[in-house]
């Protein structure tokens, strides 16, 4: 009985002990390097909590959260700390487009050193429900495992939305949802038993997208931002090899074309001037009234030879939805071949008020670019220029907008070159954007360091996505649809 009694009296000393703030024994001028580094970042209100840790090895680590509002959250740990959902949940709502001072000491040996404190701001816009990405390994001869997954952003919960594992020899790639919504969705199945999955109105269908006129079955997809419409490439394209010991893989377009699918009619749509012999169109996706689509086009080059030389400007033609026919004129809104770049990717916000792309010095699958930087053309002044704020030394590619604009996630490999790592920035009502953070994660530092996949095209979802992976399989083991076209 005494030694029960002992044992809870000795609890409770360890408990207030540690949870009693520390002395520190020395103070710095310098913020503290953190992994990830969330200094002075702004964030929406309804993210996960930012849990880091030191950059170097520390054995122990003690941390103030304290809000405009007073509200203070006290968390120790031993090299990261794991700041508790709910009490981080209530301090970002009570400091809702308020700072957050954060003061950081670590332990080395038996003295603690504080560090100046930073700044979270936390946004009044909020983020999307979650992220929906392929996760694949950063090789290049096998499909091996990978799959689409989902993250809510509000906690570190992960799901599968489909794996290749489903379908034995498959590749799956290329999930595309209008405006951040998974009620209609497409993707690939890429295999003997593949097609395009289109979800919509409720319905989920597999599709055989080659036709007689088209010289692949549908690629890269964008959906029309109210209508019925998915506009997609149609692309020959082949994975070549540097010699160069810097670069490691290019994947090339021998030829491609852009179409449009209308999803009532099951027809492709073509417009002659997006099928010329004698250009390169690629990386299609509707403005944000859905009366004009963007694209990527670059005069043909003799491929793989002259692959160096292939540089794409942004170009725009009308589209009519009412009749699902285009425009008579192709449009160039920013010639970077005329400066030597190149543009991939681009991506209109929801607001219209932006495009934002990807600029390399050549080609358009900018991934395993190292000069790869993201960029915003605003539509009301025409002007182009860098997002220095997100930019970094290594590649940024694969952008996406929130459904309310304020928020655009994109990869980069500025961690480690390797592989790509999600980052989310904010973005104000005057094109200010923030200083990017990395996706939270509970620890950052055990995730991130133990991952062999790489993040591929995240895309915001406004809810969970819930795809009937028995449907799918059951799709593929029939002939899916054939899709005509109009004539």
């Amino acid at each position: 009985m005494y030694r029960i009694l002992l044992l809870i009296i000795l609890s409770g000393l360890c408990i207030t002990s540690c949870n009693q703030k520390i002395e520190p024994d020395s103070t710095s001028q310098q913020k503290p390097v953190l992994f990830p580094d969330y200094c002075d970042v702004t964030i929406p209100y309804n993210i996960s909590p930012l849990n880091f840790g030191m950059k170097e090895k520390a054995a122990g680590m003690a941390v103030t959260f304290e809000g405009a509002d007073g509200t203070t959250i006290y968390v120790k740990g031993k090299n990261h700390i794991e700041i508790p959902p709910k009490k981080w949940e209530k301090l970002l709502e009570k400091n809702n487009g308020a700072k957050i001072t954060v003061s950081v000491a670590a332990r080395q040996g038996t003295q603690w050193h504080a560090f100046a404190p930073f700044s979270l701001y936390v946004s009044t816009h909020p983020i999307d429900y979650g992220l929906a990405y392929r996760l694949i390994a950063p090789g290049y001869e096998v499909y091996s495992k990978m799959g689409i997954y989902q993250r809510n952003l509000s906690n570190y919960k992960q799901d599968a939305i489909i794996e290749n594992t489903l379908i034995t020899g498959s590749c799956v790639n290329c999930h595309s949802f209008r405006l951040t919504n998974p009620d209609d969705m497409s993707l690939h199945i890429r295999g003997k038993k593949g097609g395009t999955i289109l979800v919509s109105d409720g319905e989920v269908k597999l599709l055989n997208t080659k036709t007689p006129k088209t010289i692949s079955n549908f690629v890269y997809p964008y959906w029309h931002p109210k209508d019925d419409y998915v506009c997609y490439s149609v692309n020959k394209t082949k994975q070549v090899f540097h010699e160069k010991k810097d670069k490691r893989v290019e994947v090339i377009d021998a030829a491609s074309d852009i179409v449009v699918y209308d999803i009532k009619n099951n027809q492709t749509l073509y417009c002659d001037k997006l099928m010329s012999e004698q250009v390169f169109e690629t990386f299609p996706s509707f403005s944000a009234d859905g009366k004009s689509l963007y694209f990527c086009a670059a005069d043909v080059k003799e491929m793989p030879a002259e692959y160096e030389e292939v540089r794409y400007n942004l170009c725009s033609i009308a589209f009519h939805p009412e009749d699902g026919t285009f425009g008579n004129k192709i449009d160039t809104l920013f010639n970077a071949a005329a400066i030597g770049k190149s543009i991939t990717f681009p991506r209109p916000s929801p607001d219209g008020r932006y495009i934002m792309f990807t600029m390399v010095d050549y080609g358009n699958f900018s991934i395993w670019h190292k000069e790869a930087d993201l960029y915003l053309l605003d539509l009301k002044t025409g002007e182009v220029n860098a997002i220095e704020a997100a930019n970094s030394e290594d590649t940024e590619s694969y952008h996406s907008w929130s459904s309310n604009s304020r928020w655009f996630v994109f990869s980069s490999r500025r961690l480690n070159g390797l592989y790509t790592r999600p980052f989310i920035s904010g973005i104000d009502e005057n094109g200010k954007v923030g200083k990017p953070f990395l996706l939270p994660q509970k620890n950052p530092e055990e995730f991130y360091g133990q991952l062999l996949f790489s993040y591929n095209i995240p895309e915001f979802i406004n809810k969970k996505v819930d795809l009937n992976v028995r449907t799918v399989e059951h799709l593929t083991n029939t002939s899916g649809t054939n899709v005509t076209q109009r004539e």
